[in-house]
């Protein structure tokens, strides 16, 4: 899914007043944690991840490995927040056109 500046800033804005839904572990990025990302998705369509880690470099591969098994659209990352959103067969958000 591409999605427009116009879109995206849209998104964010939406996002502003939602809590962090799901916080990694010690464990990291496990297969339970994904399949709750994906519930949570399918479920909200925008939501945000907290990855509690303080190496950069391993919080960006933990967040782009949740992009990429989610194949959602990463729209911020803010400290060790992660904003993504997905959308649902059902649409619950509307997106305004492009």
């Amino acid at each position: 899914m591409n999605l427009s500046n116009k879109q995206k800033q849209y998104l964010k804005g939406l996002a502003h007043s939602i809590k962090p839904i799901l916080q990694l572990g010690g464990n990291g990025l496990t297969e339970g944690v994904l399949a709750e990302i994906e519930n949570a998705l399918g479920h909200h369509e925008l939501i945000k991840i907290k990855v509690p880690t303080d190496d950069r470099e391993e919080k960006t591969l933990i967040m782009d490995a949740i992009i990429r098994e989610t194949g959602a659209v990463k729209l911020q990352v803010i400290g060790h927040t992660l904003i993504m959103f997905k959308q649902s067969e059902e649409k619950k958000i509307e997106i305004p056109r492009k």
